[in-house]
């Protein structure tokens, strides 16, 4: 079937985004030469596969008013604390990493969150009794955006990155309604867009225009899909960390943020139990692979203080349902 061997094509496709029109699937099957029919059917074989995880717009949850950081944990007693980390609707990805800093997680808390992000860490640090934590918020973004679709580790790409400060948006009851719906998995039919409008009592045309403002502007980075990404091909990932001058850190962010390989890249704050300040997610197909990156990296740039923590098990990864009132009831519980 000829839709097997376009799979990599689809894939990058939905990666990149789809186009928020009518008809998203027609306009890719168009692209990719295939009927519509296909390219459906395609991405549920690939969701069934656990290939895909879910196509839903990525809204930037800073814009959204909300609160987020990084956080790392130390403790002893891995299952049980990740289990009550991942209770926490704010949490979207949690790993234990190769570290004495082992547990990994991202966390955001509303805008009106009565604790706040800190208190809020400090309240799970206390209750899972961990030996030790750091919040480690991102200081400046230099990419962002999982695009598996290079073939060599070591391809660069001309990327323009993202210079805008992000700042929360006066966001409306109703926009945050239309945020809640079109959050999650698109329904896979040929005029998805028209099932949120459905839902909520709008014409198509003025969801697909709402959308297009959200992307615009900055509200949405992309409406694209997450993978599993061993099941992808990409079974290593490394997260790099790198003690780098503060001088140096802007032009040595984006040298890194150039490679293929490289997701994520952010400077991060540090504090007297943590002096890595740049942050880099490296994908590959081995560990050998991320090495070799990582070690031509610290020769182009001269950094030698660096270390990569591998992901050894995923406890949850999701994108977080914004504007979830799982929010307060949290909260209430835990207050």
């Amino acid at each position: 079937m000829e839709i097997l061997e376009k799979n990599q094509d689809l894939l990058s496709f939905l990666q990149e985004g789809i186009p928020i029109v009518k008809e998203p699937f027609k306009k890719i099957a168009e692209d990719l030469d295939i009927p519509q029919n296909d390219v459906i059917e395609a991405i549920k074989k690939l969701k069934e596969e656990k290939i895909i995880r879910q196509i839903s717009p990525i809204y930037d949850t800073k814009s959204l008013g909300y609160e987020s950081s990084l956080v790392a944990f130390k403790t002893d007693r891995i299952e049980e604390t990740a289990n009550f980390i991942n209770e926490h609707p704010g949490v979207s990805h949690n790993y234990e990493r190769t570290d004495d800093f082992n547990l990994w997680f991202t966390i955001a808390v509303p805008p009106d969150s009565k604790l706040g992000l800190e208190e809020t860490v400090k309240k799970i640090a206390e209750i899972t009794k961990v030996k030790d934590y750091v919040i480690l918020k991102t200081e400046k973004l230099f990419k962002i955006g999982v695009k598996l679709n290079f073939k060599d580790t070591k391809e660069k790409e001309d990327f323009f990155p993202e210079n805008k400060e992000k700042k929360a948006v006066n966001l409306s009851k109703f926009d945050k309604e239309i945020i809640k719906i079109t959050q999650k998995d698109i329904p896979l039919k040929e005029r998805p867009f028209k099932v949120y409008a459905d839902i909520l009592g709008i014409s198509e045309e003025d969801l697909i225009e709402k959308l297009r403002f959200y992307l615009q502007s900055g509200i949405m980075r992309r409406f694209a899909a997450i993978l599993y990404h061993r099941k992808a091909g990409f079974k290593a990932n490394g997260m790099t960390v790198w003690k780098v001058p503060e001088n140096l850190v802007e032009e040595i962010g984006y040298k890194i943020a150039s490679y293929r390989a490289v997701s994520h890249c952010y400077k991060r704050t540090t504090n007297e139990k943590w002096k890595y300040n740049l942050f880099a997610m490296v994908h590959a197909q081995s560990k050998e692979e991320i090495e070799e990156l990582v070690e031509e990296i610290s020769k182009e740039t001269g950094i030698k203080e660096y270390k990569i923590l591998y992901s050894t098990r995923e406890f949850k990864k999701r994108r977080i349902n914004y504007f979830s009132e799982d929010f307060y009831r949290w909260e209430e519980k835990y207050s």
